[in-house]
């Protein structure tokens, strides 16, 4: 019966995956989600029928192709609908059938739509930030792990610590380094995990952050040394590490010093 559900779990997260992908393509060009409810190809516009929307079988039988134009499908379909299935049926193995795990998984799944449209155009959608601050914030009184001082001073910590650093940032160098949908994605995740949360995901999301862009300056031989690389995607990595490792590691951390 576990393993069922298990499946069951990991088949539904990849239908959620589905929903990511029109998020991702729709948002970011000022489309709605919900209208066309039918998806089409964005190269033809032939309407996509139901057993062509299959997650990843589709992608697999139509051997990467659209079936009208032949365009080649990009590989990050699969990719996200693969993941929302994987952490599907992580959020599942940790919290079980749980108001905690759905809260937590509406959450994941809200942070990897804003890193794929992030890595996609540079942009963090302002339609997700702003209403996932208060919503956030309702949802984490639902969490036995956290209080609504907890979450408010992870709002103020989240959005406040990032906003200083863009400051300080223009006032020495005259430019921007800090995008203010980096600012209101640290709120909105300070929100659901508090300030604690928020520490972590920033020295998390720096540190891989850093290593990346170590790796991709090695490879793209940059001589000017400068490289503009999204920081959404690393601030979800800290979250969702956070998530699952964040107290655990904080504690062997502390052990360790002391």
């Amino acid at each position: 019966m576990d393993h069922l559900l298990e499946i069951i779990t990991f088949i539904f997260g990849m239908c959620i995956g589905s929903f990511m992908n029109v998020c991702i393509y729709r948002l970011p060009i000022s489309k709605s989600v919900m209208d066309p409810s039918r998806s089409v190809c964005p190269n033809c516009g032939g309407l996509i029928r139901f057993y062509d929307n299959i997650p990843v079988l589709s992608y697999l039988w139509l051997k990467r192709r659209c079936r009208h134009c032949n365009i080649t499908i990009p590989f990050r379909y699969p990719l996200v609908e693969i993941m929302g299935g994987f952490l599907a049926l992580c959020v599942f193995l940790k919290f079980g059938l749980t108001l905690t795990g759905l809260i937590y998984y509406a959450f994941i799944t809200s942070l990897l739509v804003i890193t794929f449209i992030d890595l996609d155009h540079q942009i963090i959608p302002d339609v997700i930030t702003l209403p996932g601050i208060p919503i956030c914030f309702v949802a984490s009184l639902a969490l036995s792990s956290m209080t609504y001082k907890d979450s408010l001073l992870g709002i103020l910590a989240g959005g406040g610590s990032l906003y200083l650093v863009g400051w300080t940032y223009h006032m020495i160098k005259k430019e921007y380094g800090m995008g203010g949908g980096d600012i209101k994605l640290l709120a909105m995740i300070g929100a659901l995990i508090g300030w604690k949360g928020v520490l972590f995901t920033i020295f998390v999301g720096s540190g891989t952050g850093t290593v990346a862009g170590m790796i991709i300056l090695t490879y793209t031989r940059l001589v000017n040394m400068k490289l503009r690389i999204p920081f959404g995607p690393f601030l979800t990595i800290g979250a969702i590490s956070y998530i699952f490792f964040g107290p655990r590691i904080i504690f062997w951390y502390f052990n360790l010093l002391y």
